[in-house]
């Protein structure tokens, strides 16, 4: 169900507007693109039965499934038909249209060709968890989660307020470390995929795939100011996921083990329990993960640096650090 993810916190959403929410997704229903429409988008059927319920509840999680289609016109048709169409006006008024004049022209050619363009659709899906106050997104890009974030919260209205997960420690600060020690954080495990980078203005990168990471290396060119941007992980040997630098969890594949017990799909093809295992893997992975990072980061305080601030840092100083033994988390992922 979700291959990619980006998690947002739910900082306030009160309870009339949960209890409405499947009248006002009914109000944004998906509608196919017009003829001379480049772009639609609206909610559609999780279950993917017609007429059946926009918003699904399984287990107290609620599933929202966002659909886009775009239609565009290939710019080398464009291209092709504006030559076109501005040697005919020069022809005829002796003048060929520049600037302004010309980007009329065009906008009419991609106006007028749009009818005959061939739609794509694309599908997100979105889980939203008022028990455990989170929101993840099922996108690979920060800005492709956002445009859903907002849409929702348009959507919902009233005083309801979501913001990006953020830690303590910086991901790419957490993974140099884990990669300089050649150690995982606890629970975890480091897999063969791995991508680093230098954070000037050169990007010098460095890409492992399907290789061993413990390696010396790796650990040199982290010395040399390489951080890690991708990083395979395995939780729990239950989850396989790639950290990524902006904390989204790419690639995320339940392994065997959670799989096995998986019983014969039922009249609902199976939604239900699909809901329930990913829900129910994602919700034990995301504290142990969150945990790694150091914590939750608060909006009043600073992030952790992405970088030791002298090259001499030692490793460990970018470790997570361990809570007390008396902290509650400020989410409760398992209710």
């Amino acid at each position: 169900m979700f291959k990619n993810a980006l998690v947002y916190r739910i900082d306030h959403w009160d309870a009339e507007a949960l209890a409405k929410i499947e009248d006002r997704l009914a109000g944004s229903r998906f509608v196919a693109c017009g003829a001379s429409q480049p772009l639609s988008a609206g909610w559609v059927e999780p279950r993917g039965e017609k007429n059946a319920a926009l918003a699904e509840i399984v287990g107290g999680e609620i599933i929202l499934k966002l659909c886009t289609e775009t239609k565009a016109v290939p710019s080398s048709v464009v291209k092709e038909t504006l030559e076109q169409r501005l040697d005919e006006i020069d022809k005829a008024t002796g003048r060929r249209p520049k600037g302004k004049a010309a980007r009329e022209v065009k906008e009419g050619i991609v106006h007028e060709l749009l009818p005959r363009a061939f739609p794509k659709r694309a599908t997100t899906w979105v889980w939203i968890s008022p028990r455990a106050g989170l929101l993840l997104i099922g996108a690979a890009s920060a800005k492709k989660a956002d445009a859903v974030v907002t849409r929702l919260a348009e959507l919902l209205g009233g005083d309801v307020r979501f913001s990006a997960l953020q830690t303590q420690l910086a991901p790419a600060s957490a993974m140099a470390a884990w990669l300089a020690e050649q150690e995982a954080p606890a629970g975890f495990t480091i897999d063969r995929e791995c991508e680093l980078k230098q954070p000037d203005s050169e990007k010098a990168a460095v890409r492992y795939a399907r290789h061993t990471l413990e390696i010396a290396e790796v650990g040199e060119h982290i010395r040399q100011g390489k951080l890690p941007t991708r990083l395979a992980m395995t939780w729990s040997g239950r989850v396989a996921f790639v950290l990524t630098e902006a904390l989204a969890i790419k690639k995320i594949e339940l392994l065997d083990v959670v799989l096995e017990g998986e019983s014969s799909p039922s009249e609902d093809g199976g939604f239900d329990a699909d809901v329930a295992l990913t829900t129910g893997e994602l919700k034990l992975l995301l504290p142990d993960l969150v945990a790694a990072l150091g914590g939750l980061l608060e909006r009043d305080q600073p992030t952790a640096p992405t970088a030791p601030t002298t090259p001499a840092a030692p490793a460990k100083a970018l470790a997570a650090p361990a809570p007390a033994a008396d902290s509650t988390p400020p989410w409760d992922l398992a209710a």
